[in-house]
């Protein structure tokens, strides 16, 4: 089974920023110092010539070519166009305040505030928009049809896979999820055709979950990696590669700001999954919701 096919540069559906935001661990270092002084203030990047920004990314003129060629664009005048349209279009935070999306020294609670839910509301809205919906679409077809699904992720990512395992739980689809790496191991390794793995990391470079997809690939089952980087490691050994478009700041790290995002893209999945057959989810959803009626404080069990 083929991988989701790569976007280009010049229709990537996320917008520029995003774009370059996801390929950059993959960059070299030279190249990621253009990259930070682009997505920090893509406006900024697009009034400079190629000397200046080499010059502010402590770098040569041959490297900021390199880093266009690396993110899709022909050279720097196209990348210049780019980034003036993307700066035309880029969301402004309603709170003045808040400043490239950062938390400065000193900054007192309500810019604390202000900020983080910028950035959440960000995360969230590019998330969606750089989200294919072919590709979605058979990552549903695929656990619509699975025998069996497991779900693995280590660390915040871990909440997430197991907050998508309960979900499709809860309609009644044969799902796990494996907080211990030998026990997920263990049960990938009894996956076959038929079946789907996925696997959870916003790095992409997290080795428990990577391989544990590996161990389920070579048992033939399908499988589906859910990153903040399209060209990170774990893209290598899947089936379909779903991304988010989380952006790290001073405070806001991977095991943070990565969260939001993850579910945004696993609640696509578990509504698709659901809609497939609604009167099967609802009937599921009720039945479950009555189950643990009685484990609510003031809760009582309908009567028949």
């Amino acid at each position: 089974m083929a991988k989701s096919p790569k976007i280009s540069a010049s229709h990537e559906p996320g917008g520029l920023i995003v774009h370059i935001s996801g390929l950059l661990p993959s960059l070299s270092p030279a190249e990621q110092r253009v990259a930070r002084l682009v997505v920090a203030n893509p406006a900024d990047a697009a009034r400079r010539t190629i000397t200046d920004l080499a010059t502010a990314a402590e770098t040569s003129e041959a490297t900021v070519i390199r880093f266009c060629r690396s993110v899709g664009m022909d050279g720097y005048p196209q990348l210049r166009i780019r980034l003036a349209a993307e700066a035309a279009r880029r969301i402004e935070p309603p709170d003045a305040r808040v400043v490239g999306g950062d938390i400065p020294p000193g900054a007192d609670l309500a810019q604390i505030i202000a900020t983080i839910a910028f950035n959440d509301a960000r995360a969230v809205e590019e998330t969606a928009e750089q989200l294919d919906p072919a590709v979605c679409e058979q990552v549903v077809e695929a656990i619509v049809g699975a025998g069996r699904i497991e779900v693995y992720g280590a660390g915040a990512s871990g909440f997430v896979a197991s907050d998508f395992q309960q979900k499709l739980h809860r309609i009644g689809r044969i799902a796990f999820y494996f907080p211990d790496v030998h026990t997920a191991l263990t049960s990938a390794a009894l996956l076959g055709k038929g079946d789907v793995a996925v696997g959870i990391s916003h790095t992409g470079t997290t080795s428990d979950v990577i391989e544990v997809l590996e161990q389920a690939r070579a048992r033939g089952a399908v499988t589906v990696a859910l990153t903040n980087f399209p060209r990170s490691p774990i893209t290598e050994i899947a089936d379909y590669v779903l991304t988010t478009a989380a952006r790290e700041t001073t405070y806001r790290s991977g095991a943070m700001a990565s969260r939001l995002a993850q579910l945004t893209v696993v609640d696509c999945l578990f509504v698709g999954v659901a809609a497939r057959n609604r009167a099967r989810a609802r009937r599921a959803l009720e039945v479950t919701a009555e189950a643990v009626r009685t484990r609510r404080v003031g809760g009582s069990r309908r009567r028949s």
